[in-house]
């Protein structure tokens, strides 16, 4: 059996994968409007905080104990209401980069101390028209332990998903997204019931899946498995 990635292991490996500076692949499903586009930056948080073991079976190549940050968005928002998340949001004139916003709106949104993160670097542009956003997605690292909670205005959960039950092939298909005569399809992972029972999908779930693929932590899974969702 193939030894466990740690999380000694995964730190060097986005450590890696940072510094090779591969872009995301996510096609833009659609044009962008004739709206100004806005800039945007998304905080991909992992850590292993806690140490707490994930319940489902862990993949033999992922430490139990590795997790990420994910929140729940507010109902009320505009964009990608009530979906699972990373925190994040618009780049505004004070933020020096997308690296600060991102770990601005993460305080904000989540309560985390920003002095507990390092930012280990920032991922190339990628387009998201349904909101006429160019999201730079910010890797970071949580080398020490602080509290998070909602905010309630832009989220009204925050958790640390573990990795490994992210990875489990079981948690894992192809959500479906019907509107009209047209299906928009994208990789998803299924939450246990314990963090909501809620699908990560969308930009976030095949954000994590071309992640996950690009640091050669994912283990095949069935495609074919489908997972209706609703915007």
């Amino acid at each position: 059996m193939m030894q466990s990635l740690t999380a000694d292991d995964a730190l060097r490996d986005l450590r890696v994968f940072v510094d090779r500076g591969v872009a995301i692949k996510f096609p833009p499903q659609g044009p962008f409007s004739d709206r100004p586009v806005r800039r945007s930056a998304v905080l991909i948080l992992f850590g292993a905080l806690d140490r707490a073991p994930a319940e489902l079976p862990a993949s033999p190549r992922i430490a139990p104990e590795l997790d990420v940050l994910l929140t729940r968005r507010a109902s009320r928002m505009r964009h990608h209401a009530g979906q699972i998340a990373f925190p994040g949001g618009g780049i505004d004139p004070e933020d020096h980069d997308a690296r600060a916003a991102a770990l601005r709106e993460a305080h904000e949104e989540t309560g985390l101390d920003p002095a507990g993160v390092e930012i280990l670097g920032g991922l190339p542009e990628i387009p998201l028209p349904i909101s006429n956003n160019l999201v730079t997605p910010v890797l970071g690292w949580w080398h020490s332990p602080s509290e998070i909670t909602a905010d309630h205005t832009e989220s009204v959960d925050v958790f640390r998903a573990p990795v490994a039950e992210l990875l489990d092939p079981a948690a894992r298909g192809t959500s479906v997204l019907s509107r009209g005569p047209r299906s928009y399809r994208g990789a998803a992972f299924e939450l246990a019931p314990r963090l909501g029972g809620h699908t990560v999908w969308g930009f976030t779930g095949v954000l994590l899946s071309n992640l996950f693929d690009e640091l050669g932590w994912a283990s095949p899974w069935d495609t074919s498995h489908e997972i209706p969702v609703e915007p």
